[in-house]
C-alpha cells in the first residue's frame, strides 16, 4: 500500500529578505584607471574581478582585488580603487539592501576567494544581455540573476567550510524518498563510508536528532498528511509506514500530535 509522502515548504518564521538589483558595470582598466568615492557608495556593491588586479582602499585599509576574487562593500564609507598592473577587469554591481548577503553569512568588507568565477561571469552578462534587450519580464529577470550571484558565492563558502557536512546529503535523500520503507539504520552508516560514531554525531550535528529520531518525525508527518488526505485506516497507515502495530503508531503520534490518529482526523 502507498504511503503518502510529506509537504515540503519554508518555516511560517522565515521571511525572504529583499533584495532590488540597481546596476551592473563591466569594467575593462588599464594602469591610468582610478576612481574615488569621498563619501562612499550610495548603495552597497560588490567587485566580481575576473582578470587583472586591483587595489582598493578603505577606512585605512588596503585590499587586493586579485582574478577570482569578489568583495561586497558597505555604502557610505570612504573609498578608492585603481587598476594595480596593466590589467583589471572586473564588473561592479549595485544592489540593496545587504540583508540577503548577510543572512548567506556573506561578509562585507574584505575580499573572498572564488573557484566558481566563470558561472559567475555567465550571470553577470545575463544580467547585461538582459538590460541591453529588454525582454518581457527582464527586471524581474536582472534581480534573479543577482540572486543567483549571492547564493553561488554562498553555497561555495558554505561547501567549503566543512561544517555543513554535505556527505549526508544523499543520506537525507534517501531517507525522504524511502518513508514506508524500515528504518535501516546500519544500511546509512555503511553508505555515508564513516565510522558509526562519526556519523552519528554529525547527523545529530546537522538535523539537531538521531537518525531514528529523524525517520520517525518524516513517518508522522507521512501519517499526518494521511489522516488528513485519505481515508485509509489508522491499521493501514501504520502499516504502509511501517510501524510495530496500530497501538505504537499511536502512542507515538499522540505524542507529536498532541491528539490520537482518530481524534485528529476527526478534528
Amino acid at each position: 500500500m502507498a504511503y503518502m509522502d510529506i509537504p515540503y515548504g519554508l518555516d511560517d518564521q522565515f521571511s525572504l529578505p529583499e533584495l532590488r538589483f540597481r546596476s551592473i558595470w563591466k569594467v575593462q582598466a588599464n594602469r591610468t584607471y582610478q576612481a574615488a568615492k569621498p563619501l562612499g557608495f550610495d548603495v552597497p556593491g560588490i567587485f566580481v574581478t575576473f582578470e587583472g588586479r586591483g587595489t582598493l582602499s578603505q577606512s585605512d585599509a588596503r585590499y587586493e582585488l586579485e582574478a577570482g576574487t569578489y568583495m561586497i562593500v558597505q555604502p557610505g564609507l570612504p573609498c578608492a580603487y585603481r587598476c594595480a598592473d596593466d590589467l583589471w577587469n572586473f564588473y561592479f554591481i549595485h544592489f540593496e539592501p545587504l540583508d540577503m548577503a548577510l543572512l548567506l553569512d556573506l561578509t562585507a568588507g574584505r575580499p573572498a576567494s572564488s573557484a566558481r568565477m566563470a558561472e559567475a561571469v555567465r550571470l553577470c552578462e545575463r544580467m547585461i544581455d538582459s538590460l541591453i534587450v529588454r525582454p518581457k519580464g527582464y527586471k524581474f529577470m536582472v534581480n534573479l540573476e543577482m540572486q543567483k550571484l549571492l547564493l553561488l558565492f554562498a553555497t561555495e563558502q558554505d561547501a567549503g567550510s566543512g561544517s555543513r557536512y554535505s556527505e549526508l546529503d544523499d543520506i537525507l535523500y534517501r531517507m525522504h524518498k524511502n518513508i514506508g520503507q524500515p528504518a535501516a539504520i546500519d544500511d546509512l552508516v555503511r553508505q555515508s563510508g564513516l565510522s558509526r560514531t562519526v556519523f552519528f554525531a554529525r547527523f545529530r550535528a546537522r538535523t539537531g536528532m538521531s537518525p531514528h529520531r529523524y525517520m520517525q518525525e518524516l513517518k508522522l508527518a507521512s501519517a499526518k498528511t494521511s489522516l488528513e488526505t485519505t481515508n485509509l485506516s489508522v491499521k493501514e497507515i501504520a502499516a504502509a509506514l511501517q510501524f510495530y502495530d496500530e497501538f505504537q503508531f499511536s502512542k507515538l503520534f499522540k505524542q507529536r500530535y498532541g491528539a490520537s490518529p482518530r481524534a485528529y482526523r476527526q478534528r
